[in-house]
């Protein structure tokens, strides 16, 4: 698995007398979250888009698997001093499987499910919309579940010549039963026993915008609203949704941007 968590540490404490401050550590490359603190107060930006500043100068950036080579950074004082970064992006190359004569079954869901598959986006979609001020991600994580990695984060198979949507999460495959815990804390945004595509799914809310779902479970046994510490049992593995065995996929979104789970944990024991 490729590794990104030391990637890079920027930290500007040498500097002018009155300028802004500005740290960050994380994994600079497409799929990367980075974390970071300024003064409080601060205001930023990311290619032009605001960024939410906890009080205590707090705030996480995410890239998407598809990041530009660079993203501007802009932190602005109260007191009008301003810092300006070009982060630079790494590239990744992701795993693309080709499979051809497949029944068409298997391509495409049929079509009196569509509306259902519809709704439960709408439902996820606006999940990912909130943004909370407290910002659990800052105390880091751990891994929700231990198993075999079966599945990485940006791995695509393209199915009679028809690009599918590329694999935005880590699996961990375990047998069913196997314990899923919160990787970090955060509030149950949404728990569902039986969506089409993901079966049992908790998305879990770590503040800034910063969510992990947790797909295809068998037990789903906390409830939205309900506010977890990281460690705190959340259900078990199952194989349910369009799953073809049991495994736990582990997803991370900062808002829309979908990121890789996989950097913010050590190697898998």
């Amino acid at each position: 698995m490729i590794r990104f968590l030391l990637l890079a540490l920027l930290v500007f404490a040498a500097r002018p007398a009155g300028a802004v401050s500005l740290e960050m550590n994380g994994a600079f490359t497409q799929g990367g979250i980075v974390m970071g603190r300024t003064d409080p107060g601060a205001t930023l930006t990311l290619d032009g888009k605001p960024v939410r500043v906890g009080a205590d100068g707090i705030f996480v950036l995410g890239f998407d698997r598809e990041a530009a080579p660079a993203s501007e950074l802009v932190v602005r004082g109260a007191d009008g001093s301003e810092q300006r970064r070009t982060l630079e992006i790494a590239k990744r190359e992701y795993n693309i499987q080709r499979i051809d004569g497949l029944p068409q079954k298997y391509v495409e869901p049929p079509a009196e499910v569509l509306a259902r598959i519809q709704r439960e986006r709408e439902q996820i979609k606006k999940v990912r919309e909130i943004d909370t001020e407290r910002a659990y991600f800052a105390e880091g994580f751990i891994w929700p579940a231990k198993g075999r990695i079966s599945g990485v984060y940006g791995s695509q198979r393209i199915l009679n010549g028809e690009p599918k949507w590329p694999h935005f999460g880590v699996d961990v495959a375990a047998p069913v039963g196997t314990p899923v815990v919160a990787p970090a804390g955060g509030i149950v945004r949404l728990a569902e026993k039986d969506l089409y595509y993901t079966g049992g799914t908790i998305i879990l809310d770590h503040g800034h915008g910063l969510t992990s779902a947790f797909l295809h479970m068998r037990d789903v046994n906390v409830k939205v609203g309900q506010e977890l510490k990281r460690g705190d049992p959340m259900g078990t593995i199952g194989a349910t949704g369009r799953a073809t065995g049991p495994h736990l996929d582990w997803r991370i979104n900062w808002f829309e941007v979908r990121v890789d789970a996989a950097v913010l944990v050590p190697p898998m024991e």
